[in-house]
């Protein structure tokens, strides 16, 4: 089938899965319109639409899939002139999607921005050096601080698609920074595969806690917080930055995965139950009111209902402040896969109901008891009759909220600012509060 060629006028980028595929798509919309090309939000509005797609889980690549399957027909209509598809599902399954979707008129990788920009009719303009067109409210951003991942992780196919780890130099994370904040930005959400593999390969020694002092000295930023800590190794001295500086949340994002050592074995975590317990011991001594966010694996081919039991009372000991779980995706390519996928669906998501539901108990004692206590707030939204705030300890998109009556400001809700609330009620995962003393 011929491609269409015809240059573009109005562009829409479609980002599906994480953060760092909504840092990556920011880049490259930066990069079209310094090559005074037109972005439009709404693909409707577009003659060319470019899909960043995911491709980590089984959900995540369906949701791929179904999203350039809709494109496709807007091409067959139409409507658009123009698809591309990018991201992670296009750099692992580029050959197989070619050969399904042939409507499609290029498949690019990861982070295939230059050729992207030179398939629209522009040149890629390297003096952008951190320079991001913003899909997030203003104040505040993600800052990819490396990419790829060097852990042997049984069960993840991400170095399958982003190769090794790779750090950017402290000095271009200040610049890009210091852009942001003069933009607006107020809190910077630190993120990457792996956040304390940090400078090891670029300076041969972790410098997580060098990067987060000098982060923080950047004018401006009033918040940042640490994503995707990953617990083995972890640069302890971080710990004392974070502690140290006030415009540092309390807050770190640690996927445990698991807990049963024949389970994190098996992973390849590279760490067993009772280092993982001194660890977070650690961490709360260190950093005291820490809050804790985790992330976990139910299903694993080699969970037996007594590792499931373990990680459940693993879970109703630590308390977790924040907590997600997902389920076991066997994926091509990854050591795990020779293992099956022996647990039924049905099992893991009993698994995971049960820890969720266990979680929603914790959080509802730990939010009773802010109750009648003052908190510093930023308001991200409003939503029906409320703005929408978030504490120190809850990140943008995956955590708790704290709602304030929109009345309370007279029609003028201070989006993208810090205001002092006191916590009136509490539910499970949402504070209710006012401002008013």
């Amino acid at each position: 089938m011929k491609k269409n060629t015809t240059p573009p006028s109005r562009i829409s980028i479609i980002t599906l899965g994480c953060s760092k595929n909504t840092v990556d798509s920011e880049v490259l919309m930066s990069q079209i319109e310094a090559n005074r090309m037109t972005l439009v939000e709404d693909p409707n509005d577009a003659d060319t639409v470019i899909i960043n797609t995911c491709g980590f889980i089984d959900l995540a690549k369906e949701e791929s899939v179904n999203t350039i399957v809709e494109a496709v027909e807007m091409k067959k209509l139409g409507t658009i002139r123009n698809l591309y598809v990018a991201g992670c599902l296009s750099e692992r399954y580029r050959g197989d999607l070619e050969k399904e979707l042939p409507e499609v008129d290029r498949f690019f990788g990861v982070t295939d921005f230059k050729n992207i920009i030179e398939t629209l009719g522009g040149s890629y303009k390297y003096e952008l050096l951190g320079e991001r067109h913003l899909t997030t409210p203003r104040h505040f951003a993600y800052l990819k601080i490396s990419e790829g991942c060097d852990r042997p992780c049984s069960f993840c196919s991400i170095p399958i698609m982003r190769g090794g780890h790779v750090s950017k130099r402290i000095e271009e994370l200040v610049h890009e920074a210091k852009f942001l904040a003069a933009g607006g930005t107020k809190e910077l959400v630190l993120i990457a595969q792996d956040t304390t593999y940090y400078g090891l390969d670029l300076y041969n020694e972790r410098l997580l806690a060098r990067l987060l002092t000098e982060l923080a000295d950047v004018e401006g930023i009033e918040w940042m917080r640490l994503m995707y800590a990953y617990p083995s190794r972890f640069p302890l001295e971080a710990l004392d930055v974070i502690r140290e500086r006030p415009n540092i949340c309390n807050y770190v994002d640690i996927p445990i995965q698991h807990v049963n050592d024949d389970v994190l074995k098996s992973m390849r975590r590279g760490i067993t139950r009772r280092a993982t317990e001194e660890l977070l011991d650690t961490m709360r001594t260190r950093v005291p009111g820490i809050a804790l966010r985790s992330t976990l694996i139910v299903g694993y081919p080699n969970e037996s209902d007594q590792a499931f039991q373990e990680l459940y009372d693993f879970v109703a000991a630590q308390e977790f402040d924040r907590l997600g779980v997902f389920l076991y995706s066997q994926e091509e390519n990854t050591t795990a896969h020779i293992l099956g996928d022996p647990v039924p669906h049905a099992i893991k998501e009993e698994r995971r109901a049960a820890i969720m539901e266990l979680q929603s108990e914790i959080s509802q004692r730990k939010n009773d008891a802010k109750v009648g206590s003052r908190m510093r707030v930023l308001c991200d939204s409003v939503e029906g009759a409320y703005v929408v705030a978030r504490s120190e300890h809850d990140a943008p998109e995956v955590d708790n909220e704290v709602l304030i009556p929109a009345d309370e400001f007279d029609d003028h809700p201070p989006i993208g600012s810090f205001v002092d609330v006191l916590i009136t009620e509490a539910n499970e995962f949402d504070l209710i509060s006012t401002t008013r003393r």
